[in-house]
């Protein structure tokens, strides 16, 4: 591997002399940029704006602009020479655990190889020490303009290195929770341990990208002329309403994945019931059956309401009759008066 860095770890008055190397690399797909109509390469050429031509690459250097708009030029000698101690070296300053470090921290990674044989005794004594310890170091250095904060670790029978971000360049998350009131069940949260368990751990050299497998497809089959691989149609899910039962089939469908019948459940421990002081009616039909219940009540009160309509209709049609058959007999028993 190319080193990109040469210099020294500095472990108190020990000093070991390393080569930075990077320990990822990249296999993402670049695209150049062309000319959609003719399919010709679009390039960025380099001009100088005072003589107005293009330049090559070893005319191009570094400047700084200045608050007046001049142009300082800083070369990489002036950058090597810096008046502090980890322009050519990592300053160890401290010893923490792991587990101190925030993953949001973390940045590039490189390897530290022992440069030379001189350099073997100290590197095994710091690779073993922080073994020994359960620790990382926590260390400053110069790369690529500034400097850095880095943290070191054993990975194997090498010393590795993580660029750590400052802690100002870690912005806090305000505003990225949920600002409403949420109340998750036990049940709920024993669904999600229950699919948590179900899903299990993996070994991470299984994982691949695949975005960029089917990426070299598409790029396969337009060079060859064919028909391009068409995309799986998209899950047609509405909004979840039901949170309970999307758990339930998630874990069902994790099982059926790992090859586990189909018919075991999640085990979900039951909430107690909570007793009340007074206890609800009992209803049998649920909606359907109070819809109908109001119904009834309703006939119950109509027909009532025509019973005594018809029972006021009857009393005074009887008191009618009664009143009639009165005035008949007072006009039978009044004498007609004879003319004299």
């Amino acid at each position: 591997m190319r080193s990109i860095w040469n210099g020294a770890i500095s472990f108190g008055l020990v000093s070991i002399p390393i080569k930075l190397v990077n320990a990822t690399e990249s296999h993402s797909i670049s695209f150049r940029q062309i000319h959609t109509e003719d399919g010709g390469r679009i390039r960025y050429r380099k001009f100088c704006e005072l003589e107005d031509r293009e330049v090559t690459q070893g005319e191009i250097g570094k400047g700084y602009e200045d608050a007046d708009g001049s142009i300082i030029p800083i070369t990489d000698e002036d950058l090597s020479s810096l008046p502090i101690p980890t322009a050519k070296t990592i300053e160890i300053v401290a010893f923490v655990p792991a587990d101190r470090i925030d993953p949001l921290q973390m940045d590039a990674a490189y390897y530290l190889q022992a440069s030379g044989a001189p350099a073997a005794k100290p590197y095994t004594l710091l690779r073993e020490a922080l073994k020994r310890s359960n620790k990382v170091a926590i260390a400053k250095f110069a790369l690529r303009g500034r400097e850095r904060l880095g943290m070191l670790r054993v990975v194997g029978e090498a010393i590795a290195m993580h660029g750590l971000l400052w802690p100002d360049e870690v912005r806090a998350p305000e505003g990225v929770a949920p600002d409403t009131n949420v109340t998750v069940r036990d049940q709920e949260l024993d669904l999600a341990d229950a699919l948590m368990d179900t899903l299990g751990e993996v070994d991470l050299e299984d994982l691949h990208d695949e975005y960029r497998e089917a990426v070299e497809e598409v790029i396969a089959a337009k060079a060859a002329g064919e028909a391009l691989p068409q995309a799986p149609e998209p899950a047609t899910g509405g909004k979840v309403l039901d949170l309970m039962a999307a758990l339930e089939n998630s874990v069902r469908a994790a099982r059926e994945s790992r090859g586990e019948e189909a018919g075991e459940h999640a085990e979900v421990k039951s909430l107690p019931q909570r007793k009340t002081a007074r206890a609800a009616p009992k209803e049998t039909g649920g909606k359907k059956s109070a819809s109908t219940a109001k119904k009834t009540a309703a006939k119950k009160t109509t027909a009532s309401a025509k019973k005594s309509t018809a029972k006021s209709g009857q009393g005074a049609k009887k008191t009618a009759s009664k009143s009639t058959a009165k005035k008949t007999a007072t006009k039978k028993s009044t004498p007609r008066k004879r003319p004299a």
